[in-house]
């Protein structure tokens, strides 16, 4: 498959089961959000997909176990820039990569969710935007909506059916708040359904954030 990924089946086995596709962030691995799938529910398939680019240790050819979606630079100012034509390529990447689990596993292809964190959370939206027909829920953590990653007529889209639940630490140090705070009244206008919350936290998942986006996904 396009993409090494870890599987939790459901314990509740149905003909078709939904899906939570889970995206991490910038320098981290396919093991880092498959740490709480235990707690997730117990319908769906969680699926955690490993990034395209490995990020050498040292320049050794040595696999550091941290992985990209895309490469960010950092210019004397600390501002961050993506390469975004890396970001489309992983968008598309996903988007294949959906196509083949639902291929391959009992998964429900109209009832799947993409669960993002930072660079993952950044493609979770691309993605949703771009192929809603793909996608109908986003778990957003600790990124923003960078329309430049999304495919060009994006908002040709009908997007009236896609739930997001946006969050954000309000004292990030790595993805500034404003920038997901600007995002929701881009997302609002597309016709987007979006929650959007704030936890005292820096870049991190607080424990009420995933308690608060589980109860989410039990409603549908």
């Amino acid at each position: 498959m396009t993409l090494h990924h870890l599987v939790r089946e459901p314990k509740i086995k149905k003909d078709k089961n939904p899906l939570l596709l889970l995206l991490h962030g910038y320098g981290s691995n396919e093991e880092d959000l498959f740490s709480f799938a235990s707690e997730l529910p117990e319908e769906y398939y969680v699926v955690s997909a490993r990034a395209p680019y490995d990020m050498y240790f040292d320049k050794l050819s040595i696999n550091s176990g941290s992985y990209a979606w895309y490469a960010i630079n950092f210019d004397a100012d600390e501002n961050k820039f993506s390469d975004i034509g890396q970001a489309q390529q992983s968008r598309d990447l996903i988007a294949t990569f959906i196509d083949e689990l639902v291929a391959n596993y009992a998964i429900d292809a109209n009832d799947i969710t993409l669960i993002g964190f930072s660079q993952g959370c950044i493609l979770s939206y691309s993605i949703a935007v771009s192929y809603p027909q793909k996608v109908q829920r986003v778990v957003a953590m600790c990124g923003y909506f960078n329309e430049e990653i999304a495919i060009d007529n994006f908002k040709e889209n009908d997007l009236s059916k896609l739930k997001i639940f946006a969050s954000h630490g309000s004292v990030d140090q790595v993805v500034p708040v404003d920038w997901a705070r600007n995002s929701i009244p881009k997302l609002k206008e597309l016709g987007i359904d979006i929650i959007y919350k704030e936890y005292p936290v820096g870049h991190g998942v607080a424990p009420q954030n995933f308690f608060d986006f589980k109860n989410w996904l039990l409603i549908k």
